[in-house]
């Protein structure tokens, strides 16, 4: 006959499972600890057929890229402050940059932006009519490569095609959120509506954002750019140091403190004053001038560099 006591049984039962319980929670507490202290990261996507198209629509009136120039590098620094501002939280992983090329071959333009940092650039191809194809398919093979190893938290895509759903769809499905950024229509929309349906949040950049970085080609402006008329790059770089030393007479250490986190890019509004006394002091252009552009950011850093 079992003489065992019920009531030990019980109590041993109650112990095992409570002890279960707290190496649960602890697991739990574990997990939630190590998300915490997992920086969120965010990436920008450009699809740069939609930018070119609109932007120009928008600014120049055209959508025809041999008419305007654009200042991708000044662009791509705005829309890199702008995501910093919304994603406060959040590191930059890269700018993706999606465009077409006959045969996949970067043009002199291309290979410019390719060389900025923390930007990647990715080509599809461009048919006989200048229509690019495979970029959707870039844009969704790194969205959802990406996002399935949780290498971003947020993606802000820049695009207009109802092609690009799946690609919203598949990020998604891993856990990110994706944000549609879009460029205002003078008319109408230019962005699908099944895109705007299934993306996580919408906002649309307007003429003042857009207006400092297109601008419509002239004769003049192709004059002005012979070597006879171009400064040199040390001459650019000097012209960058003197505006620094004046923008820190004028704004103090403290400004400057609060600017060196985000080197080596420029909060927007400090670059668009940056260019647009330089090319006063100048009497130059340096719209579409990449190369002379960094050479003025570079003197701008130098000085405040060497002040701190």
């Amino acid at each position: 006959m079992n003489n065992a006591d019920p009531s030990a049984v019980d109590d041993s039962g109650a112990v095992d499972i409570s002890a279960q319980l707290e190496r649960a929670n602890n697991l739990l507490e574990r997990v939630l600890a190590e998300v915490a202290r997992t920086p969120s990261t965010h990436a920008i996507f450009v699809d740069a057929g939609y930018l070119y198209a609109a932007a120009g629509r928008l600014a120049a009136g055209t959508e025809d890229r041999r008419t305007f120039d654009l200042d991708a590098e000044g662009l791509i620094e705005a829309l890199i402050d702008k995501a910093r501002t919304i994603f406060a939280d959040s590191r930059l992983l890269r700018v993706y940059w999606y465009d077409g090329a006959r045969r996949r071959i970067h043009t002199a333009e291309q290979q410019s932006i390719a060389e900025l940092p923390d930007v990647k650039v990715r080509l599809g191809n461009l048919n006989a009519n200048n229509q690019q194809k495979g970029v959707d398919s870039l844009i969704r093979s790194d969205l959802e490569s990406l996002a399935r190893h949780r290498a971003i938290s947020d993606a802000a895509l820049i695009g207009g095609d109802e092609d690009l759903v799946s690609a919203v769809e598949a990020a998604q499905g891993y856990g990110a959120r994706v944000h549609l950024w879009g460029i205002e229509a003078p008319d109408g929309r230019n962005q699908a509506e099944a895109l705007l349906w299934e993306v996580d949040s919408q906002r649309t950049f307007d003429l003042d954002f857009f207006k400092p970085y297109v601008a419509r080609r002239t004769v003049a402006t192709y004059e002005t750019a012979t070597a006879a008329h171009r400064p040199s790059r040390d001459d650019v770089r000097f012209v960058g140091a003197q505006i620094a030393a004046k923008w820190l007479g004028a704004r103090g250490r403290e400004a400057l403190v609060g600017l060196l986190p985000g080197h080596p890019y420029l909060p927007g509004s400090v670059d668009q004053d940056l260019l647009v006394e330089a090319e006063r002091l100048l009497q130059y252009s340096l719209r579409g001038q990449s190369d002379l552009r960094r050479a003025l950011r570079d003197g701008f850093w130098e000085h405040l560099q060497a002040q701190y």
